[in-house]
């Protein structure tokens, strides 16, 4: 079983033998998938399409287009149920803490310095790897702590380069 925050309202959904029942109700309509990403829905007498946009791993939510509306699901599984109802969340345990290298590489520009705030997707530094620029960008938002770096220095993979 899980939750589907849709929107604002919540609802209750498990797979059983094949189908899925909604707030303890069998869902009665035909899903058919159509290619990565699309699926046709009939319901009764109504066809509509739907088609990811968007998804975010990290908040475990999605963005749908559902005929001509967009709306945003946020997915949550029996262990985010019960983190939740034991006043955790697994959302904070996220937080970020550092970037290391993802290959090894030669840094080239340095976008950040200590106290530096953040966002999401923000450029942090330029890694030069296999004579390719390589744009690292924040994976979350934070106060930069500590730039392990310097201009020019050579990095092993995973090594720490930023501290938050």
């Amino acid at each position: 079983m899980f939750s589907v925050i849709l929107q604002n309202d919540t609802h209750q959904v498990e797979k059983n033998e094949g189908f899925f029942q909604v707030n303890g109700q069998k869902l009665a309509w035909d899903i058919q998938w159509l290619g990565e990403g699309k699926i046709h829905l009939i319901k009764g007498n109504e066809s509509m399409e739907a088609e990811l946009i968007d998804w975010d791993r990290e908040t475990q939510s999605m963005r749908i287009r559902l005929g001509y509306q967009t709306a945003t699901i946020q997915l949550k599984d029996r262990f985010d149920l019960l983190l939740e109802k034991m006043g955790m969340s697994a959302a904070g345990s996220g937080a970020l803490k550092d970037i290391k290298a993802p290959m090894p590489g030669l840094i080239l520009d340095l976008k950040v310095k200590p106290g530096d705030e953040v966002k999401k997707g923000d450029v942090v530094l330029i890694l030069e790897a296999m004579k390719m620029e390589n744009i690292i960008k924040a994976p979350g938002d934070g106060v930069v702590k500590e730039v392990k770096v310097n201009l020019k220095q050579s990095v092993e993979k995973n090594q720490v380069l930023i501290q938050f």
